[in-house]
């Protein structure tokens, strides 16, 4: 039985490392410790700012992290908790079909407009646009964000940063989790 993700992708799911392809196929629960970094002055303080509306920690450095991973309507669900207190939800949606569809994020009322792309069996988000209450607005007023999961040797290795031109690095976080229970 085929899901969102394998859907999407299409013949082009096969490119994926097979752990990858293994976890969005039958969804799966991931923990390990993260590493939250926020930029310096103003970058920081912006970071910090975007860190709470998303439901992020504050305070940098290592957290106990877990992320459940499935499908509900059609849609790709990520329920990430950080140091066990900070919760965030994303639903993304697939519009289209790889390589040039994308998935939608929504997280209130802004709605990224996010692509694909596959190097080395790794999936690399790729930024398009973005939509306040369904209207697009220019890319540059606000943060970018730049975001990939892949397996190196043979765990579950991601990174997730926004940034802004001129001022860098709003905040990151990245780690190294493992499955709490092998995949089915």
């Amino acid at each position: 039985m085929n899901n969102p993700v394998v859907d999407w992708f299409g013949a082009s799911f096969k490119e994926l490392d097979p752990l990858l392809q293994e976890l969005h196929r039958n969804g799966g629960d991931l923990t390990g410790v993260v590493d939250l970094e926020f930029g310096s002055g103003i970058a920081g303080v912006i970071g910090r700012s975007l860190a709470l509306k998303l439901g992020l920690p504050v305070k940098a450095g290592k957290q106990k992290f877990s992320v459940s991973i499935s499908h509900q309507g059609g849609a790709l669900r990520w329920a990430r908790q950080f140091d066990l207190h900070h919760n965030m939800v994303s639903l993304f949606v697939p519009h289209g079909s790889f390589p040039a569809g994308y998935w939608s994020e929504t997280t209130g009322k802004l709605a990224l407009e996010l692509g694909v792309v596959i190097k080395e069996g790794g999936w690399y988000w790729v930024q398009r646009k973005i939509k306040f209450r369904g209207i697009p607005l220019p890319l540059w007023l606000f943060p970018a964000s730049h975001a990939y999961k892949r397996i190196k040797n043979g765990l579950y290795e991601f990174s997730v940063t926004f940034s802004l031109p001129v001022i860098g690095k709003l905040l990151s976080y990245s780690g190294v989790l493992t499955p709490k229970t092998k995949f089915v």
